[in-house]
């Protein structure tokens, strides 16, 4: 098999978490264009049917499933549409996440927040892997990657439970990469910098015109936000046999 040959996703299913906009729509048509059959889950219906189709108009099978990522059970029946509607499971992407796009500080965070925020971006995190990687596990085979954040490595005054949560999927990558190594299953993350998705853009109070002026003050040497298409390319790489030891 040559170099280039090893990014491809051909004969393999890959499940997108929020895949209906922003990053999760641009790892999922990533995902598509390497080879990969794609199912889309997010709540949204109409954003994840248009995601499907597009996928579909590239050449590749698709499937829109609505569903709440904070229910645990909801999540089992995920994984169950998608071994009866693709037939297989090869790649898990925890991509949905994020907060209400309001800034406060840990002491003025109502516990209704607290609650929806470590829910979506912690227990939907672990909830998803441990449905899919029951059924990797029959298999010997299979890549689970998590959507973390460049805020784990930094205090984020405002945005609090955000970056606990997604620190927290930081180490539960490392340990159920390790729980899993045995199986077949490899566990990865990526940490995006800064995207102007809704939410990013509802937080800072900015319009489109104020993004590159934002890049600069935000201290990113490249001197630009990052794009959805920034980040496909990496999860290629991690659900592709190219990065078969990592």
């Amino acid at each position: 098999m040559s170099l280039l040959d090893r990014f491809k996703l051909d004969n393999q299913v890959a499940v997108v978490t929020g895949g209906g906009k922003g990053i999760g729509e641009g790892i999922a048509y990533g995902l598509a264009e390497a080879g990969a059959d794609v199912v889309v889950v997010a709540r949204a219906s109409t954003q994840i049917e248009k995601v499907a189709e597009n996928i579909r108009q590239m050449g590749r099978k698709a499937h829109a499933i609505t569903a709440d990522l904070t229910s645990y059970d909801r999540m089992q029946e995920v994984v169950t549409e998608v071994l009866e509607t693709m037939g297989r499971l090869d790649c898990w992407v925890s991509n949905a996440g994020g907060g209400d796009g309001v800034a406060r500080t840990f002491m003025e965070l109502p516990e209704e927040q607290w609650d929806y925020q470590l829910n979506l971006n912690l227990k939907a995190v672990w909830s998803g892997a441990q449905a899919a990687s029951k059924i990797m596990k029959e298999r010997g085979s299979g890549t689970i990657i998590n959507i973390s954040s460049i805020l784990t490595h930094t205090a984020a005054p405002s945005n609090g439970p955000y970056t606990l949560a997604k620190t927290a999927v930081e180490n539960f990558t490392q340990t159920l990469a390790a729980e899993l190594a045995e199986f077949g299953i490899r566990v990865n993350a990526v940490a995006p910098g800064p995207i102007p998705t809704e939410v990013f853009v509802k937080f800072f109070e900015v319009e489109e015109k104020d993004l590159p002026e934002l890049a600069v003050n935000l201290g990113i040497p490249l001197g630009r936000l990052g794009d959805p298409q920034d980040i496909a390319p990496a999860i290629v790489y991690l659900a592709s046999d190219a990065s078969s030891w990592m």
